[in-house]
């Protein structure tokens, strides 16, 4: 049933991965334009399951000086966050890191393990940015238009944007992110004493939605469990990445 699902999964998304995710050929400028084409396609508006049935945290990591990209996928029941899955990929790093085109070189793995999963989770939380991003296609952005999941951004440090209110040091807490006049995500404090997480929506997750639905799977760490329990799957010592 399991391998049935994931075929039917990747038929009905082969022809947008394919669109979303094209070969290497070291043409900088084509991949920055499909950034802007792509970003077009990003829905800021919930379209999520309700209720949430489950949720799943992805992150990648790389390995062999950067040779090889890991990708881990966690899949949890939405209400008690029992880990339902969880499952690791490693392909062979697909093209060098590039600033501000890091989704196309952590993409292909993301895919693979979230092909591994027994379902596809009814929102899902990537370790990264969504709109939070120069081009307002961060990782978590590129990963919802090609799949079609509802996504959302979980960053570590700010990509780009500044916060003009000063965040509190209550848990929960969070403060818009701007990129000039322009709302791209938000600053929350999701464990006091700690630096906030930079959250916006990937796909299919409003703005205002995003800092809440994170604070739901939140306990008593810095980051939501999805991408916490993903994090601790693909983090390695050695791998080179970046936050965009």
């Amino acid at each position: 049933a399991g391998r049935a699902l994931r075929r039917a999964f990747a038929t009905r998304r082969a022809g947008t991965v394919n669109h979303a995710l094209p070969d290497w050929t070291g043409d900088t400028a084509a991949l920055r334009a499909l950034q802007d084409s792509l970003a077009r396609q990003v829905e800021l508006r919930d379209r999520f399951p309700r209720p949430l049935r489950t949720v799943a945290g992805f992150d990648v990591g790389f390995e062999d000086d950067g040779a090889t990209t890991r990708a881990a996928a966690v899949l949890l029941d939405a209400d008690t966050l029992a880990v339902i899955d969880q499952q690791v990929a490693r392909l062979p790093t697909r093209m060098p890191y590039i600033p501000g085109l890091l989704s196309f070189r952590e993409l292909p793995a993301l895919l693979e393990a979230l092909a591994l999963l027994p379902q596809a989770p009814d929102l899902a939380f990537i370790d990264g940015h969504g709109i939070a991003h120069p081009r307002r296609l961060g990782i978590a952005a590129h990963f919802g238009v090609a799949t079609g999941l509802p996504c959302i951004g979980v960053g570590k440090r700010v990509l780009v944007g500044e916060a003009r209110m000063a965040l509190h040091e209550m848990r929960g807490a969070f403060t818009p992110l701007r990129d000039g006049p322009t709302q791209i995500g938000w600053l929350l404090r999701s464990k006091p004493g700690c630096l906030p997480l930079v959250v916006s929506p990937g796909h299919r997750v409003a703005l205002a939605s995003a800092p809440e639905l994170v604070m739901r799977f939140t306990t008593t760490y810095r980051l939501p469990e999805p991408t916490r329990l993903a994090d601790r799957l693909a983090s390695r010592r050695d791998r080179p990445r970046s936050a965009d």
